[in-house]
């Protein structure tokens, strides 16, 4: 039986208009949109404030790169007129007169140490002993083999001279006496040479005995009992320095290199003696400018039998000098400290800083005698900043508007 398809059935009925229609679409749940829209705000402000961000970073960048090269601030003024200087005071290094380091000779044990820092010892003081055993050793076997070598060229001798009397009869050949003169000869010298070595055994034995080389003070002690000692310059046993006389180095300005003369009397003084002025007498000079500061390097020696100065430490030398004139006082705030000497700073052109080089003189602590290097009309920076550098562009207070940044 053959069946026909139903006219009626949905899926033999034709669209009415000629065409398919679309299928059915389900509704976008309430929730699912809400997440999206969400999502969507949330990158739309990320990049809103990365943006933000970045735009308020370069301009903090920009503010920061302009500052550091806008030029700086200044404060001027005119160094004030002073008096006539006749003297100089410059900075010194004390030492001591002998200043040494103690070595050990030999090597062993550190058996006992007699002073500490602080002592006063006298040239020849015992300051420590040392146990070599094995120096004691080497010398025993040293002396043995000396023992050896003598017996040795006694039979050497005799035989020689044995051999020597009996080639005048020619009961022995030349040949026979000359060998055993030689060998009389090398035994000698082998003999010569174990006497050196027992020599030079018991220098090192002496050496056991570390004694001061000359009357001073123990300024350190780096050994203590027991310890093991090594010869020579690798381990300091004491530091030994003669004070009782006291050497003063000072750096002279190459202009008062000629008024300065050997045996010539320096007053002297030190911030630990306030009120107090110790004399000192001018011993030598270097007899020469040093080309990296243009200066002369003096020593002047102090007597300090009375222990009251310290190598070391700081002192003022108060040399006299010819008079060139007034002086010019600027604030001690104005000195500029640099590696190719003291500095002034100044501004020429109306912008333009210039570092002059200076030589001073008093020295109160706020104000500094300007001795060379300045001129009365030059306008001086009050407190220059540390990163000036000679003709930078410099803006002055109260001279009007500020010139562009990094404006050169």
């Amino acid at each position: 039986m053959i069946n026909e398809p139903n006219p009626n059935s949905p899926a033999d009925q034709k669209p009415a208009h000629g065409h398919e229609s679309a299928p059915e679409q389900n509704p976008i749940p309430t929730s699912r949109a809400i997440v999206g829209v969400v999502g969507v705000l949330v990158v739309a402000a990320a990049l809103a404030g990365f943006g933000i961000w970045s735009r308020m970073g370069s301009e903090k960048a920009l503010a920061r790169s302009t500052s550091e090269l806008a030029p700086p601030t200044v404060i001027l003024a005119a160094p004030k007129l002073g008096a006539p200087s006749d003297s100089l005071v410059l900075p010194g290094n004390v030492s001591a007169l002998t200043d040494s380091p103690i070595y050990a000779r030999t090597s062993g044990y550190l058996t006992r140490w007699y002073y500490d820092i602080g002592a006063r010892v006298k040239k020849g003081a015992l300051l420590a002993t040392i146990s070599t055993p094995e120096v004691d050793q080497q010398l025993a076997q040293a002396q043995a083999d000396l023992v050896t070598a003598q017996a040795t060229a006694n039979n050497a001798r005799i035989q020689a001279e044995r051999y020597s009397g009996l080639v005048k009869t020619n009961a022995v050949s030349r040949q026979d006496t000359d060998t055993f003169v030689n060998q009389a000869a090398a035994t000698l010298a082998a003999v010569h040479s174990a006497q050196a070595n027992v020599q030079r055994l018991r220098e090192l034995q002496s050496f056991q005995r570390v004694y001061a080389p000359f009357d001073g003070v123990v300024t350190a002690r780096t050994v203590d009992t027991g310890q093991l000692i090594d010869t020579g310059a690798g381990k300091e046993l004491f530091h030994l320095q003669a004070i009782q006389t006291l050497r003063v180095y000072a750096n002279l300005p190459q202009v008062y290199s000629q008024n300065v003369k050997r045996g010539s009397k320096i007053d002297l003084t030190f911030a630990e003696h306030a009120g107090k002025t110790y004399q000192g007498t001018l011993t030598r000079t270097a007899e020469a400018i040093d080309p990296s500061n243009r200066t002369l390097l003096v020593e002047i020696d102090v007597d300090n039998k009375a222990g009251e100065l310290l190598p070391g430490s700081l002192a003022q030398v108060h040399f006299k000098t010819q008079s060139a004139g007034p002086t010019l006082i600027v604030p001690a705030a104005a000195l500029i400290f640099r590696k190719e000497g003291l500095r002034v700073g100044t501004v020429v052109n109306g912008d333009v800083a210039h570092l002059a080089p200076v030589v001073i003189g008093e020295d109160d602590g706020a104000n500094v005698q300007i001795i060379a290097g300045l001129n009365a009309n030059d306008q001086v920076i009050q407190d220059p900043p540390d990163s000036i550098i000679e003709g930078e562009k410099v803006f002055v207070s109260g001279s009007g508007s500020h010139p562009a940044a990094g404006g050169k």
